[in-house]
């Protein structure tokens, strides 16, 4: 009889074990992420802007390329001299990849003047202008006081914070180069 009884009960212990083998992992990774134990990875070194931020009507007429943009303020100050210096330093950076991405500023009406005669040190930088409700959009959205990569479709996709001090602008610079080359490395477009 108790033979018996010991027959019975191995098939259940083994079901159980393959139960806790197989479908236990299964619910512990579920708890997991749903639980955020943990700090999801990331490589790329910007902030992710969920949704994108469409930047198609102000770069209609623009050829698709890759882009490290700026906005010039109304006041431009070091943090505006900082990132012009910057985008102009990650497209030097590129070397032979830099005729796939191009470094730009959006000049609104409102854009300290003082900048523009600044910009003319950097030859490379591309100014766009726009008009007063584009102007509008663009500093009421998460791209001012930012660096941005717009992608060739016109997408704000990544950003990146402006620095008061010239070397934390160029350390700063050197996330937006390693996104930048991820980011050409993995398209075929631009």
């Amino acid at each position: 009889m108790t033979t018996m009884v010991q027959t019975q009960e191995r098939p259940k212990r083994s079901l159980l074990i393959i139960f806790a083998v197989f479908v236990l992992p299964v619910l512990l990774a579920k708890l997991a992420l749903d639980g955020n134990w943990f700090e999801r990875g990331a490589t790329n070194r910007g902030e992710l802007l969920q949704p994108v931020v469409s930047l198609t009507p102000m770069l209609a007429e623009q050829a698709p390329n890759w882009r490290v943009m700026y906005v010039v303020p109304a006041m431009c100050n070091t943090e505006c001299e900082n990132a012009m210096y910057a985008i102009q330093q990650v497209w030097v950076a590129l070397g032979k990849e830099s005729d796939r991405a191009k470094p730009a500023v959006f000049l609104t009406p409102d854009s300290d003047s003082a900048a523009t005669a600044m910009l003319a040190e950097y030859a490379h930088i591309e100014t766009l202008s726009v008009n007063a409700a584009q102007a509008t959009t663009l500093n009421n959205s998460e791209l001012a006081n930012h660096v941005f990569i717009v992608d060739t479709q016109g997408n704000a996709m990544l950003r990146y914070p402006v620095y008061a001090l010239r070397q934390d602008a160029v350390m700063g610079s050197r996330d937006v180069l390693a996104d930048l080359r991820k980011l050409l490395k993995l398209s075929r477009i631009g």
